[in-house]
């Protein structure tokens, strides 16, 4: 017996000295692992960039210990619908995505996109960005690549042309196909180019991603046309920043997401992401005529300065603004303007005042029109209701995206979605109003996106995936944006750890840029 004591006793060090080593261990958080499920008590551990086990009092030892007591520890945010095309090396830490949670993002939404995606992802391999970036190849970017802004249907030849860059892109990574059917030169196109463009993506397994034709008055027929172009493509579909714009068309998300629902339910994957605000950004020259636009700025500011067509213009922009029930131009506000920065932050109608012109909704179109001239201006429309935002927001198959560039900070006066669009979920849809549950919230922003946008190996926490991981305090994440005062990062946000290093540490980011290219299933 004594003898087995003392060879037992022997055996007890070689159990302590084989004691699992891992680069960093993450401990006593509240983990919300990406699927929806309950949040349990548990530690993490990271070998590399993979996470390696998930559960409790795990055995590990680590020259990297953080402390998650009191804290969620959760898969890193996947933003679907961005803009950071020509602000990557203005801002190489992302700053505004990495406060806000957000590890990844996918570029190249509303048909605006890197036509050459190979050179793309080099170039964002050489940069080293703070986080993930995926890309979809835009529509309009190919049209302008093969016909410029003309006015116009394709040829054959053209379209056969255009299929070719939309397939190299997909064999180069692109992760799908975006449209920008309200844009120039996308809206000039019809269903069937589109199609056909969506075709040479489904080859290769993409997604159609769509900014589609109309998201007010004609909202239905462009959710209709969406769906039509995944059935006959054969492809997912994501619909662009879900909502129905303008005064007059309030509550109309009662029609617009049981449209959705009816395509699911016939076999079409489509879902839908939304930025969880009630006004818009985008271009100013969305109000104006389509046919105005063509062919280039000169050519605009030729048409506006005919009489003829200025009266034409102005007469246009009159009746949108009577269809909204509203007398002045007050919805839209001004984010960036280059010959005058003075107008950034001031709606059209305070700028017409500034100008000295009659309090008249004619002298506030014409004030629009002076702007295009000059280049035009990126400008915030205020034209939703909350009550739509809610209702879309509680839609199952509905993920968050801020559809934002990386903010320069302090640079114009843009929406605060590019600060602010998780930590406003979080701490007013979730915490405040209750209008989904933390762990619902988390799942739409994580699992969901890689799922939809096939982000393998992100999206979860769960042995052998990547180590993309958020920490934060659910009772003080905030967003800190507002229309007035945009440029605020959110807070609570502890740490960010991007492919296993940490990038933000004790809420503070540190420099780190981890960030990777990512590449859609076509990838040759």
């Amino acid at each position: 017996m004594f003898k087995r004591i003392v060879f037992l006793c022997l055996l007890f060090p070689v159990f302590i000295s084989a004691q699992e080593q891992c680069d960093m261990l993450i401990k006593n958080g509240k983990i919300i692992d990406g699927t929806g499920n309950n949040w349990y008590y548990g530690d993490v551990a990271i070998k590399g960039d993979k996470i390696i086990s998930v559960g409790k009092s795990l055995n590990f030892t680590s020259p990297k210990t953080i402390d998650a007591s009191g804290l969620i520890i959760a898969p890193g945010f996947i933003d679907v619908h961005t803009h950071i095309e020509g602000d990557e090396a203005k801002a190489p830490g992302a700053e505004s995505f990495i406060y806000d949670g957000v590890t990844t993002v996918v570029a190249g939404n509303c048909g605006a996109s890197n036509v050459d995606i190979a050179k793309y992802f080099d170039f964002l391999d050489s940069l080293r960005l703070s986080i993930n970036v995926a890309s979809l190849i835009g529509h309009n970017d190919v049209r302008k690549a093969i016909m410029g802004r003309a006015n116009r249907d394709a040829t054959p030849e053209e379209l056969q042309k255009m299929e070719a860059l939309v397939e190299k892109a997909m064999k180069d990574g692109a992760v799908g196909l975006s449209t920008g059917l309200i844009y120039i030169p996308g809206t000039y196109s019809k269903t069937s180019e589109v199609l056909s463009l969506a075709k040479a993506s489904a080859k290769f397994r993409g997604v159609y991603a769509s900014h589609i034709r109309d998201e007010g008055d004609n909202v239905t027929d462009a959710i209709d046309e969406a769906i039509a172009i995944g059935r006959e493509a054969h492809m997912p579909v994501e619909i662009s920043h879900f909502k129905v714009s303008g005064q007059q068309n309030w509550g109309r998300s009662t029609i617009t997401l049981p449209m959705v629902e009816k395509a699911r339910n016939e076999g079409v994957d489509v879902t839908i992401d939304q930025y969880p605000y009630t006004a818009s950004s985008t271009s100013i020259s969305t109000l104006l005529p389509d046919e105005i636009l063509a062919d280039g700025q000169d050519s605009i500011v030729a048409r506006l300065q005919r009489p003829v067509t200025k009266t034409y213009v102005i007469d246009y922009m009159l009746a949108k603004l009577k269809k909204r029930k509203l007398k002045h131009f007050s919805y839209a506000v001004v984010a960036s303007y280059k010959p005058d920065s003075t107008y950034n932050g001031k709606s059209i109608e305070q700028i017409n005042l500034l100008k000295g012109r009659k309090h008249k909704a004619k002298q506030e179109a014409e004030t629009v029109i002076d702007i295009m001239l000059n280049g035009g201006a990126g400008a915030v429309f205020h034209g939703m209701s909350e009550n739509d935002v809610k209702r879309i927001m509680q839609y199952p198959f509905n993920m968050f995206a801020s559809d934002a560039s990386i903010r320069v900070f302090g640079e114009g006066m843009p929406h605060p979605r590019g600060y602010g669009t998780n930590a406003r979920v979080l701490a007013k849809y979730v915490r405040t109003e209750k209008v989904i549950s933390l762990e619902e919230a988390i799942r739409r922003m994580t699992s969901l996106p890689a799922q939809k946008f096939q982000l393998h190996g992100r999206g979860l926490i769960r042995e052998g995936m990547f180590a993309d991981i958020v920490i934060f305090n659910e009772n003080t994440v905030q967003d800190n944006a507002t229309f007035e005062k945009p440029h605020a990062y959110s807070t609570g946000f502890k740490y960010v750890i991007v492919n296993g290093d940490i990038t933000v540490n004790n809420g503070q980011h540190n420099g780190t840029r981890n960030g990777r290219p990512l590449y859609g299933p076509g990838k040759e």
